[in-house]
């Protein structure tokens, strides 16, 4: 999980969105989208692909099974 958790940091600021805004992206709650970055939630399978859209990378990258 750890991969995920500094994947998605990294990809919020290079794409320079806060954690309010990735959270109305994916239509949850920031508390929610915090526990991904802290890595104690895991997104919904759903989410995962929606957050991998948003960053335009693969799952599989986000999952840290393959780099750019």
């Amino acid at each position: 999980m750890k991969i995920f958790q500094q994947r998605i940091i990294e990809q919020r600021k290079l794409y320079g969105y806060t954690i309010e805004q990735m959270s109305e992206k994916l239509g949850i709650k920031h508390p929610s989208y915090i526990r991904y970055e802290n890595g104690t939630a895991e997104p919904t399978q759903e989410n995962l692909v929606k957050i991998a859209d948003i960053f335009d990378v693969s799952v599989d990258y986000l999952l840290g099974r393959k780099e750019l």
